[in-house]
């Protein structure tokens, strides 16, 4: 479930949030199914999207939206319910729903990411969490859009560890484009390049971990330092030895902040 994934330090707000995108009607290919001109259609999608759009509203606070919408520096507006009062309603959204397809699972993404409230988004990248299994190497160019439409570390940084991460770890074949994501101009598609290992413990791909890092290394982004930092900090839970020599070996390459979080358990 969305919770706090990056403890933002003061100076982390020197970076405004992003625009939001345009509209997702550039839909993406899901599975080699055919490029629609529209946002997806479907049965499933049609009964979660007009549940959510009622029962979320209704359980709106707007006293509390405008502190949420501070604490995310503005990125999207919000519709006033917390994560735990989220969550209860989700599970009244999708009571008696079916399991969804992967074609299912691409409607409902883009559709709640196409509204503007940040509550819409958040039960898309839940929903994505516990279904990804469900979905083929063919789902990244959706998971790639979704991380760049209105981008920021409350959604992007869940769906890099648990639907990215997890769509590598069905096909490490995958890995390939982790290594053009990792070269991309989006801070946010290479932040998820860095994170989308959090999760692989043993089967880190450590040459990559460590090559990734050190190609985002001279960038001086508080995002991309943090997120260095992040994934070095989580291997070392798996291989501190590893992880320890590379900061050595690489301390002048690393930014004081990366080191300190690399290091912080060590």
């Amino acid at each position: 479930m969305i919770a706090v994934m990056c403890v933002m330090s003061a100076g982390a707000g020197s970076r405004s949030p992003p625009h939001r995108e345009g509209s997702l009607n550039d839909v993406v290919r899901p599975a080699g199914g055919p490029v629609q001109g529209s946002l997806p259609a479907g049965a499933l999608a049609d009964t979660v999207l007009d549940r959510l759009t009622t029962i979320y509203p209704a359980a709106g606070n707007p006293f509390r939206a405008q502190e949420m919408v501070a604490y995310m520096k503005g990125v999207a507006p919000f519709l006033g319910v917390r994560a735990p009062e989220r969550r209860a309603l989700s599970r009244t959204v999708l009571d008696g729903t079916p399991r969804p397809t992967e074609a299912d699972c691409v409607a409902i993404a883009l559709r709640c990411f196409d509204l503007p409230e940040r509550e819409y988004h958040y039960f898309a990248v839940d929903y994505l969490r516990r279904h990804v299994r469900r979905c083929s190497s063919g789902f990244l160019p959706v998971a790639r859009r979704l991380v760049t439409t209105v981008p920021w570390w409350d959604t992007v940084d869940h769906l890099a560890a648990h639907v990215v991460g997890a769509l590598v770890a069905a096909d490490p074949s995958l890995g390939d484009e982790m290594d053009r994501w990792i070269e991309d101009e989006d801070l946010w598609v290479a932040r998820t390049a860095l994170l989308h290992q959090l999760r692989f413990k043993e089967a880190t791909d450590a040459d990559r971990l460590f090559a990734h890092c050190l190609r985002r290394a001279p960038d001086t982004d508080f995002f991309l330092r943090k997120a260095i930092g992040w994934a070095l900090r989580e291997y070392a839970r798996t291989a501190p030895a590893e992880v320890r020599a590379f900061v050595a070996a690489n301390s002048g390459r690393l930014s004081p902040l990366s080191v300190r979080e690399a290091l912080k358990h060590l």
